[in-house]
């Protein structure tokens, strides 16, 4: 069983399982951050995004290298709504998707499908079922951080999805530390949203 889960890493360069390692942990940090609701899912998500992009991109991960971009942007992003207060309290408190919400989720969900598609056709990468995946779940992810960033009750459910569906995706491209850290990510995702939703319940 050990064999078939790490057997990819024999080939690979201490530093790159020393980068992946390093990444995954601060990536799992920073979802126990953002589960609690704690600012802190920003800096230790930048630490793992950045040192992804390195990696994705050796990978040619496409989608995965833009989302993990898109996640450093976002991170600052983020980082500076969370600490917006008004009248004393977070501008942004913990609260449901609204109509607005959902026609610009909408709009950036289709908008990065159509993206990274693009990005795949004119590398001519579309060789592989990883790649239509890939773009699936770039797409969502998209979604995800963007909810989050508003702090959106309903990101965590876009999370758990686009975790579940990278799985298998990133154990099939050889990154079982992290296909392991989506399976986390999977279950913490889930008791996220509950706390989330015990969180906003208090609010209201």
């Amino acid at each position: 069983m050990i064999e078939l889960l790490f057997s990819q890493y024999k080939d690979y360069s201490k530093l790159f399982i020393f980068l992946e390692l390093t990444a995954v942990l601060f990536g799992i940090i920073s979802v126990l951050f953002a589960r609690k609701n704690n600012i802190l899912v920003y800096p230790t998500g930048l630490v793992s995004t950045l040192i992804f992009v390195y990696i994705l991109l050796e990978w040619k991960l496409f989608g995965d290298f833009i989302i993990n971009i898109y996640y450093s942007i976002m991170s600052v992003l983020g980082w500076y709504l969370w600490t917006r207060k008004k009248n004393g309290a977070d501008e942004f408190p913990i609260s449901v998707m609204n109509r607005k919400d959902y026609l610009i989720s909408s709009l950036i969900f289709t908008i990065t499908l159509l993206f990274v598609a693009l990005v795949y056709q004119f590398f001519d990468k579309f060789t592989d079922w990883t790649a239509y995946v890939d773009t699936l779940t770039t797409a969502l992810f998209f979604v995800g951080m963007w909810l989050m960033a508003k702090r959106k009750i309903e990101n965590w459910i876009i999370w758990v999805i686009a975790d579940i569906i990278s799985v298998p995706l990133y154990f099939y491209k050889g990154l079982t530390f992290s296909s392991m850290q989506f399976l986390l990510f999977t279950i913490i995702a889930i008791l996220g949203y509950l706390e989330w939703k015990r969180l906003l319940q208090k609010q209201i």
